[in-house]
C-alpha cells in the first residue's frame, strides 16, 4: 500500500511556501482602493513591481521559493527511488522546509547576510537529500 512519507509531505509544504510569500507581499494593499495604492488584482504583477520594503522582499522571496522548488522535489523523488533510509530522508526534508521558512522570514525582515547563509544551508541540505540514497 502506497502512502505519503514525511518527505513527501515536506514537498507539499514547500510547494505552498510561494503562496505564503504572496500573501505577505499583498497583505498591505488589501482593503485599499486601487487609486490609493491598494492591491490591483487587474494587474497584480505590475502592482507588485511598484512595491517597496517588506512587500517587495516578500515578492522576491516568492520568486526564489519557486526557483528552489524543482530541485527539492527532484531530490526527494530521486532519494525515494534510490531507496534512501526513510528516517534520514524525512529529517533532511524537514530541515530543508524549516530552513526555507527561516529564509523567508529573514528576507522579509531585511536580514541579507543571515538570509544568504540560510539559503546556502538549505541548498547544502538539498544536495544531501539528492545523494542520500546513492550507493
Amino acid at each position: 500500500m502506497a502512502h505519503f512519507t514525511v518527505a513527501y509531505w515536506c514537498v507539499f509544504v514547500a510547494a505552498l511556501l510561494p503562496l505564503l510569500c504572496a500573501v505577505i507581499a499583498k497583505r498591505g494593499g488589501v482593503g485599499k482602493r486601487r487609486s490609493e495604492g491598494g492591491y490591483d488584482n487587474h494587474d497584480p504583477r505590475a502592482w507588485l513591481a511598484r512595491q517597496s520594503g517588506a512587500a517587495a522582499r516578500a515578492n522576491a522571496a516568492q520568486a526564489n521559493s519557486f526557483e528552489a522548488l524543482p530541485f527539492f522535489i527532484g531530490a526527494v523523488v530521486i532519494a525515494h527511488q534510490l531507496g534512501a533510509g526513510q528516517t534520514a530522508l524525512d529529517l533532511l526534508a524537514l530541515l530543508y522546509v524549516m530552513l526555507r521558512l527561516f529564509y523567508i522570514m529573514m528576507y522579509v525582515s531585511d536580514m541579507p547576510m543571515a538570509r544568504s547563509l540560510v539559503w546556502g544551508a538549505a541548498f547544502l541540505v538539498n544536495i544531501g537529500i539528492f545523494f542520500i540514497g546513492y550507493r
